[in-house]
């Protein structure tokens, strides 16, 4: 057998109006200038990542300032004009506000005097006299820096450089490390202005600031559900299956009854004034209404599709056989975890930086206000896209990786001596000519994902020959081009990675080639692979809702000064990504197997000469599920193979 990487030329008999092939190359770059706009696309991201760090000071935001320009808990460079500025606040940790219980504020700008001090006052001071003590014995000055804690008894100035009295007790919160004041009606008043005048994009990065922790947790107890949730899939069974889909319907159904009852919490909460409740109670009720749909589409499906539980299970059992073959496989998913955690990191930081870059101005009195720059706002959007793009294209990277490496082992003519490190050659041709393929997929596949699901469902609605209204209607979108349009987005699915693979073609091509094979060859195993794939989604499903369900006991927790559903709903992303990319080897191995299958089919013919190989447990599936499926095809009931294979050859086109 000639070793992946060598050339294929094509033995099948070609059908009129095909054209013929010729000699396909393995390793050949593809898709060359989509790899140039992602790197284009990158330098603009690490732009970004520059400005940020020169022009942004995210210390402010994880920190908290004062008035006077300066970091509390850290070492500050002066700023022109401002005199108090560039103190060293090592030891002063914590924003006091002198008049927290009078806030206003004056062009976009908190009124009263913000001060670094090393402790919040505990207890009620009523004079001065224990202000000065409070500041001797707790070294905490709660006057402006200027004024020396032996002056603030004689000082005729220290009515205006002192807070007013009586100074509230106040405790130290992780919103922007505010002294927050705890007397009810100073309390309401404070929280009011700060958190209601502040931007929503600050409101929401101090909700991720103040439940990072909690947000660290999660991540590594959505790690920990899926290697779990891999293993279960590894050793699958009937029983485990039906374990699953049990808990996933519990789950759901928990996850939506808490949901709907922290809005109703909401809701009758007189307390509810201030605009991250009421940001947090509206995201309730959206997240509320979708979990709900949700529930319901899966409670239907896994109803309508309960009747193929066991060749889901077989099916399952011919991944892990594949699997078998390539152990590495299931460590493969731990470099994409890292590289997407890297990256979260890295956009995170960014994240932050852009919220807090401004110039400093000096205003009178020689306090500073950062003043936002301009075209930060779209710094955002582009940040943002950057996000989904990096990540699909990383996940992408492993689907071609694991392609490559289950490829490998398939067309092998001896089982019993499979390929060496086939995914560290994987890797290495992934990394070598498909990168442009991997961008370029993961932006086209990611982009038409919603409109290819809706045009085929409306198109299929349509094509439905009953009643003149639906036959009008179909004529009307076949002149409009909707078929066209829908046979063209249909084609742009992962299959085309694993076609790319075989082929060495371009993204577009390899779709085509993907889908037009496996409509010929495969077809009848369709809904097999639908329902095994639905299986692995409500694994993903089922981590989401235990990590959804730990984030809402966390969050709601403190959720008064919090802007927490954002938080959540990147808890619950990051999730599914992690549960993802665990849980997408089965996924993938499978898909790739039915590729590699119709690929047999259309290659070889079963002869001496040319006969076709597979593993025999995906031979015993082949012949279940033909048994089962009505409407298979006399050339499929007559093709199925029983002896060794031979060499790949390519799809045809």
């Amino acid at each position: 057998m000639q070793c992946l990487g060598a050339e294929y030329l094509v033995s099948a008999e070609k059908t009129p109006g095909q054209r013929e092939w010729r000699p396909q190359i393995y390793r050949k770059c593809t898709d060359t200038a989509w790899l140039v706009l992602f790197f284009l696309f990158w330098t603009g991201l690490v732009f970004i990542m520059g400005y940020s760090v020169v022009a942004g000071a995210a210390g402010r935001l994880l920190f908290g300032y004062d008035s006077f320009g300066n970091v509390c808990g850290k070492r500050n460079s002066p700023v022109e004009g401002a005199p108090l500025s560039g103190q060293d606040m090592t030891l002063k940790k914590h924003v006091f506000f002198m008049n927290a219980c009078d806030l206003e504020v004056k062009d976009q700008w908190l009124g009263p005097t913000a001060l670094c001090v090393s402790s919040c006052p505990e207890k009620q001071l009523d004079t001065l006299e224990e202000v000065q003590l409070f500041a001797d014995i707790n070294g905490s000055f709660l006057c402006v820096y200027s004024l020396n804690s032996f002056n603030y008894t004689q000082s005729p100035n220290a009515g205006t450089l002192c807070p007013r009295l009586p100074v509230p007790p106040s405790k130290p919160f992780p919103l922007f490390n505010r002294c927050i004041p705890q007397t009810p009606e100073c309390y309401s008043l404070f929280a009011s202005v700060l958190i209601n005048d502040a931007d929503a994009l600050h409101r929401i990065l101090s909700g991720i600031m103040a439940g990072r922790d909690t947000i660290l947790g999660l991540c590594v107890f959505t790690l920990a559900l899926s290697l779990a949730m891999m293993l279960t899939f590894r050793f699958i069974s009937t029983l485990l299956v039906h374990i699953i889909i049990s808990l996933v319907i519990l789950g759901l159904l928990f996850v939506c009854g808490v949901l709907w009852w922290l809005y109703y919490d909401y809701t009758n909460d007189l307390s509810t004034e201030l605009d991250t409740e009421r940001e947090n109670m509206k995201c309730m009720l959206a997240f509320a209404i979708i979990t709900t749909v949700v529930t319901a589409v899966l409670l239907v499906l896994i109803f309508t599709l309960r009747k193929r539980m066991k060749l889901t299970v077989e099916l399952l059992h011919v991944a892990n056989q594949a699997i078998s073959s390539c152990p590495s496989l299931l460590f493969q998913p731990l470099w994409t975890f890292a590289a997407l955690v890297f990256f979260w990191v890295l956009w995170v930081a960014v994240l932050l930086s852009l919220g807090t870059a401004g110039t400093a101005q000096v205003l009178e009195g020689g306090q500073v206000e950062y003043k936002p720059l301009s075209g930060i706002r779209f710094m955002w959007w582009y940040h943002l896209i950057g996000l989904v793009w990096t990540s699909e294209f990383i996940l992408a990277c492993q689907r071609m990786t694991v392609a490559g490496a289950v490829t490998a082992c398939y067309f092998n003519r001896n089982q019993n001596d499979p390929p060496a490190h086939p995914i560290l050659s994987s890797l290495s041709i992934l990394f070598c000519y498909h990168q442009g393929t991997a961008a370029k997929g993961s932006i086209l596949i990611t982009v038409t994902r919603i409109p290819r699901v809706i045009l085929t469902h409306v198109y299929s609605t349509l094509k439905d020959p009953h009643g003149a209204w639906s036959r009008g209607a179909f004529r009307c979108s076949y002149y409009c081009g909707l078929p066209c349009l829908t046979r063209h987005l249909h084609h742009l699915n992962q299959n085309a990675y694993t076609a790319a693979v075989i082929n060495g073609t371009d993204f577009c091509t390899s779709a085509k080639d993907a889908h037009k094979i496996l409509s010929k060859n495969s077809s009848h195993l369709t809904s097999a692979n639908c329902f095994g794939n639905f299986v692995i989604f409500l694994g993903k499903v089922l981590v989401v809702c235990f990590t959804v369900f730990g984030g809402l006991m966390a969050f709601n927790y403190n959720r008064a000064l919090q802007v927490w559903a954002i938080p959540l709903l990147l808890v619950a992303f990051f999730a599914y990504l992690v549960a993802h990319s665990f849980l997408s080897v089965f996924e993938t191995v499978i898909d790739i197997l039915f590729l590699c299958f119709a690929v047999d089919l259309e290659t070889n013919d079963g002869s001496s000469e040319k006969p076709y190989f597979m593993y025999p447990e995906f031979l015993s599936f082949v012949k279940r599920t033909n048994n089962l499926n009505n409407a298979r095809s006399q050339e499929h009931k007559d093709s199925l193979p029983n002896e060794e294979g031979t060499e790949l050859r390519p799809i045809v086109r």
